[in-house]
């Protein structure tokens, strides 16, 4: 497997994955070549991150109803071909988490138990109404960090 420049020791990396949902590629998202066409991995890390980040209790927290968690950048390694009615597992975690940000890496496998992507995306809390970063509580940066290895 080809080196990629988030991860340090794939096979550390890929066993601090906990959090996952499965994903089944519909019709829709393959192109003309019979593939997951290559921008549905961002739906499906969309998905992942949501569902992560409700079990972790972001979206839940009344700390600051004017916070939301915003995607900074997001970037996606493709690994292996996924075709349509393959089932993916998406998992995501948290791999660092700052003052107003986290990072977050996402990994999926397919039926065969095969990587087919990476990811690794910033996600920044901001205030709702003035668009600026705004301090992670302590409670949201406990609940990330309680699930970092």
């Amino acid at each position: 497997m080809r080196k990629i420049n988030y991860i340090e020791d794939f096979d550390i990396w890929k066993k601090e994955f906990s959090f996952s949902i499965p994903i089944r590629i519909r019709f829709s998202e393959t192109d003309m070549f019979g593939h997951v066409n290559n921008v549905s991995p961002f739906i499906y890390f969309e998905e992942a991150r949501i569902e992560y980040l409700k079990s972790v209790g972001l979206f839940d927290d009344g700390s600051s109803s004017e916070g939301i968690p915003i995607v900074a950048d997001l970037q996606c390694d493709y690994l292996r071909q996924v075709y349509f009615q393959d089932s993916l597992q998406v998992y995501v975690k948290a791999t660092h988490v700052g003052n107003t940000s986290f990072d977050i890496h996402y990994m999926g496998l397919n039926q065969d138990g095969e990587v087919c992507i990476t990811g690794r995306g910033r996600i920044v809390y901001i205030n709702a109404t003035s668009g600026k970063p705004l301090p992670l509580s302590d409670d949201i940066k406990g609940k990330l960090m309680s699930t970092i290895d």
